[in-house]
């Protein structure tokens, strides 16, 4: 019988809810695939947003191995980098995984462990120079691989690494019919989704919403 993949998010308070839930709904939907949550200690996490309390009921200490490992962002990254256990356990976790990943500023915590020291990498466009100050190599792409680490840029790129890692994971057809069942066909109504497309005046007010 085939082991299961396991695919552990943790989450911590003030995650940044489609970080999170965009790749949990792509990766739940590979063959042979398990997604769990995890955090410091069981109970209520809060989102960034203060109206999504998620109940996760393990605590990222019971885990000792998985396959993929995927740190989403927000602000609790700030929860996750000033916690030195917790990035010890990231550093032993990734030792054992096929993909050490992560979405928006989730980069950092991979920074603040270790993990991105020369290498290429993304995060979020308000966060490059924190991703810079821990020795990574920051480029504007949505989705970065380098070898068993992958990066994405802010927020809804984490479907876009979620769709690439499912691709890798299994196979591309599986990739690209997963892809289709969500119907992940973005067709946005303003053409600002980026740093290099947005006018100035919209760039100023996306910087007073987080």
């Amino acid at each position: 019988m085939l082991r299961r993949m396991d695919i552990v998010i943790p989450l911590f308070d003030h995650f940044e809810p489609l970080d999170a839930i965009g790749p949990y709904e792509i990766l739940g939907y590979v063959p042979g695939a398990t997604v769990r949550f995890v955090t410091a200690e069981p109970g209520l996490v809060q989102d960034v947003l203060g109206s999504l309390p998620v109940h996760v009921p393990t605590a990222y200490s019971e885990v000792e191995r998985c396959d993929v490992l995927l740190i989403p962002g927000g602000g609790s990254f700030q929860g996750m980098v000033s916690d030195p256990d917790f990035l010890g356990w990231v550093r032993r976790i990734h030792a054992g995984t096929r993909f050490t990943t992560s979405v928006c500023t989730g980069s950092l915590v991979l920074g603040a462990a270790g993990l991105l020291e020369g290498l290429t990498a993304t995060t979020h466009w308000d966060a490059v120079a924190d991703l810079e100050s821990y020795g990574a190599v920051y480029t504007p792409e949505r989705v970065v691989r380098q070898d068993r680490v992958i990066t994405s840029a802010g927020v809804s790129s984490g479907i876009d690494m979620a769709v690439r890692l499912a691709a890798l994971l299994t196979d591309e057809v599986t990739a690209q019919a997963i892809q289709l069942y969500t119907e992940y066909d973005p067709q946005p109504p303003y053409d600002t989704g980026s740093v290099a497309k947005a006018p100035a005046e919209v760039l100023a007010r996306a910087r007073t919403l987080g």
